[in-house]
């Protein structure tokens, strides 16, 4: 049984192959990026829609495989983007994009 768990996840969820392709966007990353064309952006180079420092940070992400994690704050909403390496059978295959709201006050736990 598939289950399709990713579409109606609260979590914009966006793939993009080591060259910079997208790949792969669920519901909310197209909803997004609806403005720049959501779900047409599929195979399209994400570097044509990001400023250098951007494509540089990409390009280092990849480069040396490793993961990239950040706020911002859009249109009076908070969220955490995370960025990391996606491999296939061990080999880095490109970056996923996980872009989570969260609030501005968010509770922090230790636990021992």
């Amino acid at each position: 049984m598939q289950v399709n768990w990713k579409d109606e996840l609260s979590v914009a969820i966006t793939v993009c192959d080591i060259k910079g392709t997208i790949l792969e966007m669920n519901k909310k990353s197209a909803e997004s990026f609806s403005k720049e064309g959501g779900y047409e952006l599929i195979g399209k180079n994400l570097f044509d829609c990001h400023l250098q420092s951007s494509v540089s940070k990409i390009n280092e992400l990849i480069k040396e495989d490793k993961t990239n994690i950040y706020t911002i704050e859009k249109n009076g909403i908070k969220k955490l983007i995370y960025q990391s390496p996606w491999y296939e059978n061990g080999r880095l295959k490109g970056l996923v994009e996980l872009t989570f709201e969260i609030p501005f006050n968010m509770p922090h736990f230790i636990r021992s």
